[in-house]
């Protein structure tokens, strides 16, 4: 044993506690998002035998190759992580996972809803609950049983983890009066936000524009716009200009456009070479905004800190800003974290070091469920007819009149911030949403965002047709090929988004991280 290892081994109990803590939620949090920071210390683990950190770092191995050794490494990059082996997978869920891990967990399943509702509204209509008129009696359209593909609800969470991701680190460095590490890491974090918004972002969109070009989505267009297949929404399908080069010039302003920051309009900023980016734009608007309360408030007493944000809070929510109102409360829940000291102590340690934990009183336990249940209910708000449906009329009638755009964000948002409020005390949710496979998602929940549209509109289409032909679309049948193409469409999204996540999003991560280095002045 080396004598930094041995150091490292003779670490005290508390010692090491601490140094976990700093290494995954203070570099968490100066990176933005939980998953990123994650994504980014698979980089500095150990290497075991036979391991390949190609998976890891794509490009080292790319340079100077013979054509046939990169043909063979590329073909290995494109088999899905989950399937290279044991240290590929370790890579995925660690043996030691943050505190604030099951966050990341919480975040890629809630991608994955959203890439299921735009999947499923394109044939069904979901956006109505269960007893809404005379057929809306489906037992999917059931509350809870309807969160697994409504989308907005997710959105809403995106913007909760988002606001408590980007507080956590200055509202530590805030509470231990280190206001020297506070400037630096708002700086930071001001700086990479857009480089980790945007540049994935611009990429995914120059891919489809390479997909136009090449002819991958008039392989689908057809199909993309009958209404014999898309029975409620027909989503655009990026249309192919005769000349590249106007083409790549369209890209461009659509990029220019895309960083949409003065305006509130709603879509505001969005693309039509994959609508479902709209939320993009506003996570960087609303991240702007948070930076800025959260360095007027930094030296504020934390009673007056809460009341000045709260009050904050009521501007914004008066106003149906429900996005800021979100990310505002992302915000007061990482400082109430630092508050009750929720993450002291990492959740998983080897065995030897694990110390005793006072079980939790049943009462406290099924008190905390409860309220979490309460939050999943409140975020099965219907998106549309909520004042005629079972369980949501009374609901509905006490929405504020003055809550006019978006009304069926009141719940929901109130659901989200009530459900991650409730997993933060609920030991039993955040074991779940440690799962490897919870986990797996949440490393690549970015990436399934990005690429979930182009993945449908292209391969995706192109099996679902295939299924049609297969099941034919009358009655029952409609829903059996609609089925059977999702048993391609999905995995083949994963698929993509899993090789998104190497080759595009870790890099984009580690690229803003440089570029800071190069371009900040040195004390």
């Amino acid at each position: 044993m080396n004598g930094h290892a041995a150091s490292r081994h003779s670490l005290s109990y508390e010692e090491k506690m601490g140094l976990l803590e700093e290494r995954t939620i203070s570099d968490v949090e100066s990176e933005g998002t939980a998953v990123d920071v994650e994504s980014h210390l698979a980089f500095n683990k150990p290497r075991g035998p036979g391991y390949s950190s190609f998976v890891a770092v794509p490009w080292e191995y790319l340079r100077s190759a013979p054509w046939r050794v990169l043909l063979v490494r590329v073909s290995i990059f494109l088999i899905p992580s989950f399937l290279q082996g044991r240290h590929a997978r370790e890579q995925i869920c660690p043996a030691k996972l943050s505190p604030t891990a099951y966050l990341d967990g919480m975040r890629g399943l809630a991608a994955l809803f959203v890439f299921f509702c735009h999947y499923f509204y394109q044939a069904f209509t979901i956006d109505e609950g269960w007893g809404c008129g005379e057929t809306n009696y489906h037992i999917l359209k059931l509350p809870f049983l309807r969160l697994w593909y409504q989308g907005p609800p997710a959105v809403c969470v995106f913007f909760v983890i988002s606001g408590y991701a980007l507080s956590y680190r200055p509202m530590k460095l805030i509470r231990n009066r280190s206001f020297s590490d506070f400037s630096t890491t708002m700086s930071s974090l001001v700086f990479r936000r857009g480089i980790r918004l945007y540049l994935p972002t611009a990429i995914s969109t120059f891919i489809i524009i390479c997909l136009l070009r090449m002819g991958a989505y008039e392989w689908t267009r057809d199909f993309a716009n009958d209404r014999t297949y898309m029975k409620n929404i027909v989503e655009p399908h990026p249309p192919r200009m005769d000349d590249a080069y106007a083409q790549y010039g369209d890209w461009a302003i659509h990029m220019y456009n895309f960083v949409h920051v003065f305006g509130w309009n709603k879509f505001g900023g969005s693309t039509t070479y994959d609508v479902h980016l709209w939320t993009i734009p506003v996570e960087f608007r609303c991240s702007l905004y948070l930076f800025l309360v959260i360095i007027g408030t930094a030296r504020l007493l934390t009673k007056l800190r809460f009341l000045v944000v709260g009050g904050i809070m009521w501007f914004v929510y008066r106003h149906s800003r429900w996005e800021l109102f979100l990310f505002y409360c992302g915000m007061l829940l990482a400082e109430w974290d630092h508050v009750r000291g929720a993450h002291v102590s990492p959740l998983t340690l080897p065995q030897d070091e694990k110390q005793p934990q006072p079980s939790r009183p049943l009462l406290k336990r099924m008190f905390w469920m409860l309220v979490s249940l309460l939050g999943l209910y409140l975020m099965c708000q219907p998106d549309s007819r909520g004042e005629i449906t079972p369980g949501w009329k009374y609901l509905s009638s006490i929405i504020p009149a003055w809550w006019q755009e978006e009304r069926y964000r009141y719940w929901q948002s109130t659901g989200a911030v009530v459900f991650v409020f409730a997993v933060g005390y609920s030991k039993g949710w955040q074991r779940f949403f440690n799962t490897a496979v919870v986990q797996y998602f949440g490393k690549i929940s970015y990436a399934i965002y990005l690429m979930h549209g182009p993945a449908m509109h292209t391969v995706g289409y192109y099996w679902e047709k295939w299924a049609y032909s297969m099941t034919g679309v009358e009655g029952y049948w409609y829903n059996a090929g609609f089925v059977l193409g999702a048993c391609f469409c999905i995995p083949v999204v994963i698929w993509w988004a899993d090789v998104f996540w190497r080759a595009v999003d870790i890099p984009t991560v580690k690229f803003a991280k440089w570029l800071e280095q190069r371009c900040i002045a040195k004390d």
